[in-house]
């Protein structure tokens, strides 16, 4: 039987029954939003409403705007496609009846390495061993964003005239109802504790490593960051008794009036494109702490004191000009302290989080649930001459003959097969061979001796327009930053080249070669 975390995820999972109103994508190039605009527009009924206003922006923005000045940014240039469609969204969210998300994926993810080069530098479209049905009937692997939307949909009830972020590269299932009364102009999602730790269990839980959501008996909030419970204590000690506290996931929604304020108070940056302003430092922090507490804190990140001083003055005057009403100005969202976190932002957590395909126990089976996969039953797949065993994933895939053991397939057709314990995603070969801990993603190998992966290797290809491909490889404990710029030992090219070598390459044009070259080699499998 599940627990609610488990029946959250079955429910998040399953073909999207309401979601948000529309849909707004941050991307880090044009290219890369035509991208989404396309798919996303694909997948309507199945992984967003069939009446979500969907609207891909990319943001062109100098040296980054931060996760701050970004939203505000997205939801401009948002609003004013919306208005070319004669939606006005301002409206719409003042009206309490609409609802508004915006996803930023943009960024390198260099800690992914290969898998976003693979996919031509977009890397929320890095593909997960399920699959989704597209809005035309055809099936593919699910992207990570896709799945990002499902999940996040559940909290589309509670937010109507709120504008939601959310980031593109993690799952969190939570381990309380979603559904909940919004009492604040800012709240922020966050697991939340049952009680105040005392300093030796705030210690042991490692909270001094978070940014913290504060909830005080008083019904009013605050955000604080990195800080012991000492000093905790100290900074928060005029604003009320600390119920408790739960480290942040980041997300976080606002009002209608609030969104307008901040998009008012900013307006000279967001014309002007300058300036890199994040949420948690700059908006909550300063909006809902003490003057001397948040330079203290700011302190520690390297601004100086008439810098935070100025800054603080600043929002705290934009609060005095802002009419609360019956709303409290920040409050915390609880998803649980239990709550299931699946996140995919480097190559190892993908790995780990995909095995749970295959794996026992009860957070696997929710993460099954959510995906709609099952054990040991191959989906929509031709595995009569294969012998798949009773903990594998396999979905969308042919497999003449061979075996497959303890592994997550998805999109996979190999005349021969022998895989163990691995991860084979968007797979066309004549034979493959994958030992333990191995990942093979994206890959056409008409070769006669196959694709051969040893224990711990991750093999990738870079697609290009005309079909032309590139090889990637790296073993599964790399870490894809501190390897950005190496050229590791079996490729010709370093993990930067290869972003380097995607800029201003259509993601839509490399995946129509791919499926082509996939195409015709099935075709040959299948003939032989």
């Amino acid at each position: 039987m599940f627990d609610i975390r488990g029946k959250l995820a079955e429910s998040m999972g399953g073909v999207i029954a309401s979601g948000f109103d529309a849909v707004v994508i941050c991307c880090s190039g044009v290219i890369e939003a035509n991208y989404w605009q396309e798919r996303l527009e694909a997948s309507k009924g199945v992984v967003l409403p069939e009446s979500c206003l969907v609207i891909s922006v990319d943001e062109d923005w100098k040296g980054g705007a931060g996760n701050g000045l970004g939203t505000l940014y997205a939801y401009k240039k948002a609003a004013a496609a919306a208005a070319a469609k004669g939606v006005q969204l301002t409206e719409k969210l003042s009206s309490g009846k609409f609802s508004v998300a915006v996803y930023h994926t943009a960024g390198k993810g260099t800690r992914l390495a290969p898998l976003p080069g693979a996919e031509n530098n977009n890397k929320p479209g890095v593909k997960l061993p399920s699959t989704v049905v597209l809005k035309d009937g055809t099936t593919a692997p699910i992207t990570i964003l896709e799945a990002v939307i499902r999940q996040t949909a559940a909290y589309a009830p509670s937010r109507k005239g709120r504008l939601s972020v959310f980031w593109g590269d993690q799952i969190f299932i939570p381990s309380v109802s979603p559904a909940y009364q919004a009492d604040a102009h800012v709240d922020l999602l966050a697991q939340m504790l049952v009680t105040l730790p005392n300093p030796d269990e705030w210690k042991a839980k490692g909270l001094a490593s978070y940014g913290l959501a504060v909830q005080f008996a008083n019904g009013k909030g605050a955000q604080i960051e990195k800080v012991d419970h000492a000093t905790a204590t100290r900074m928060l000690k005029d604003l009320g008794d600390i119920k408790t506290v739960g480290p942040s996931l980041g997300s976080f929604s606002v009002s209608g009036a609030m969104l307008v304020a901040l998009m008012k108070e900013f307006e000279k940056e967001l014309d002007a494109r300058e300036g890199q302003l994040d949420t948690d430092p700059h908006f909550w922090m300063p909006l809902t702490l003490p003057k001397a507490a948040y330079g203290e804190l700011m302190a520690k990140k390297g601004t100086k004191e008439d810098e935070s001083g100025a800054h603080w003055e600043r929002m705290q005057a934009m609060l005095r000009g802002f009419d609360l009403g019956s709303l409290t100005l920040f409050s915390a969202v609880n998803c649980g302290a239990n709550a299931y976190w699946w996140d995919y932002g480097q190559v190892t957590y993908y790995n780990d989080n995909n095995m749970r395909l295959t794996q026992p126990g009860e957070e696997n089976d929710a993460y099954r649930a959510f995906f709609g996969a099952k054990q040991g039953s191959p989906k929509d797949s031709k595995t009569d001459g294969c012998a798949v065993d009773a903990s594998s994933s396999v979905a969308s895939s042919t497999l003449y003959k061979g075996a497959v053991n303890k592994s997550a397939l998805c999109n996979v057709t190999a005349g021969t097969i022998s895989a163990d314990s691995c991860i084979l995603v968007n797979v066309t070969a004549k034979s493959i061979k994958a030992a333990p801990g191995s990942i093979a993603y994206n890959i056409v190998d008409d070769s006669e001796e196959g694709l051969v992966l040893g224990e711990g290797q991750v093999v990738t290809t870079v697609f290009s327009e005309d079909g032309s491909q590139l090889r990637m490889k790296c073993a599964l404990n790399t870490d894809g930053k501190d390897a950005w710029d190496k050229v590791l030992e079996g490729n010709t090219k370093s993990f930067s080249d290869v972003h380097a070598m995607n800029k201003g390459v259509d993601p839509r044009k490399c995946a129509k070669a791919q499926a082509d070259a996939h195409a015709l080699l099935a075709e040959k499998l299948a003939k032989m």
